[in-house]
């Protein structure tokens, strides 16, 4: 299959373009690579889309959300919070469901956030909540046996350690990765996939 992977220099997408390379095309995306895609411009994912003939998935491993207290959120974080992350991977869902070939995969990329907040996540949360709800709806509607799922990956290692916290409730990224690859390959659709079960634990 030839798979592009948006996100593909961060943690976990990097680790998602290494697992799937092993059997795949993969076209790894950025917003500075050649070709390039900007979440926050819509028209930057159907041009991606239309410059990369024959994709069969698209994947998406990339977005952003703003992590502040409640009160401390202003009206400018949360839009900035639902115009990268969600409304970013939303238009580029819809862009794929325009362009790719039949019977090909859309993976989105949400967050334990969505189901387990925690202080400071109310703007997070509800993007990862929003995308959730939004991918079991569209796989109702995608057209041309297209499937459309989202992985709502824990805390990762990788990320842990750079925050300087503890690592032992985390996942390691090549183990999250595990699960994209699944979305890709396997035959779920509208579903929202937890990493951790592809890990030996709970």
């Amino acid at each position: 299959m030839k798979i592009v992977v948006v996100g593909a220099t961060g943690t976990v997408g990097s680790a998602v373009v290494k697992a799937l390379s092993a059997r795949h095309e993969v076209v790894g995306v950025t917003r500075h690579s050649d070709p390039a895609v900007d979440l926050l411009d819509a028209a930057s994912a159907r041009a991606l889309l239309e410059r990369i003939a024959g994709v069969d998935a698209v994947v998406c491993c990339a977005g952003s959300a703003r992590f502040k207290p409640l009160a401390a959120l202003t009206d400018e974080d949360f839009a900035a919070s639902l115009a990268d992350k969600l409304m970013g991977q939303v238009n580029l869902a819809r862009a794929a469901l325009a362009r790719l070939r039949d019977g090909g995969s859309i993976t989105l990329t949400s967050g334990v956030l969505a189901i387990r907040p925690m202080p400071g996540s109310a703007a997070i949360s509800l993007v990862n909540a929003g995308l959730e709800g939004f991918v079991r709806a569209a796989a109702l509607e995608a057209p041309r046996r297209i499937r459309v799922n989202v992985v709502s990956p824990p805390w990762v290692k990788e990320t842990l350690a750079a925050m300087g916290l503890d690592v032992a409730s985390g996942l390691a990224a090549a183990d999250v990765a595990k699960a994209y690859v699944d979305a890709v390959e396997g035959s779920q659709n509208g579903a929202v996939i937890d990493p951790m079960r592809f890990s030996g634990t709970r």
